[in-house]
């Protein structure tokens, strides 16, 4: 475990049968259908990767970056910083994220997409933290429910650091307050 966490809250093992069984769900729900994954950046890299992997359908693959966050806090502003390079209207697509904490971000999205016409919208999430939510938005897949807590690990990062971890963990408030440990 790295020294700057508190605990593993979901590890590795944990996390790949979580996106196994998305991904298997997904495949159902989208059989004989091509969808259109866009990833939410730079969270969702390493569980966008690995969840195509569990895919049996065929998909287009396309990248968003959108940003609210600044260090451990959320501004409340959206800002999106690199849009779609594709066109999604008339397409099923699926928003790939990372987190889903206040929902301000996914809502924004949300909004975003829609008034680009796609076929259909859904939302899946590897991580879903309902008590933080100050935007209701509907998330059809959901990997894992956590408490308020500030996670990092698997793509999720606190100023650009500890992505490279393998699973989830609970940072030290130590560590946001830029203290050693």
């Amino acid at each position: 475990m790295h020294k700057d966490l508190e605990e593993i809250l979901i590890p590795t093992a944990e996390l790949n049968a979580g996106i196994k069984k998305l991904g298997e769900r997904i495949s159902l729900d989208y059989a004989g259908r091509c969808v259109s994954l866009v990833g939410v950046l730079k969270g969702c890299v390493l569980f966008m990767a690995d969840l195509v992997k569990h895919l049996s359908i065929d998909t287009r693959m396309d990248f968003m970056m959108l940003s609210s966050y600044s260090g451990a806090q959320s501004t409340g502003v959206v800002r999106t910083i690199l849009d779609l390079k594709e066109n999604i209207e008339g397409r099923d697509v699926l928003i790939i994220e990372d987190i889903v904490d206040s929902g301000l971000t996914m809502h924004y999205m949300l909004q975003n997409l829609r008034t680009r016409h796609p076929k259909s919208l859904e939302i899946c999430t590897l991580l879903d933290k309902p008590s933080c939510r100050k935007a209701k938005v509907p998330i059809k897949y959901t990997g894992f429910t956590i408490p308020d807590k500030f996670v990092v690990g698997y793509g999720l990062d606190y100023n650009e650091i500890y992505r490279n971890l393998p699973y989830i963990g609970v940072l030290k408030k130590s560590a946001i307050e830029g203290k050693k440990t």
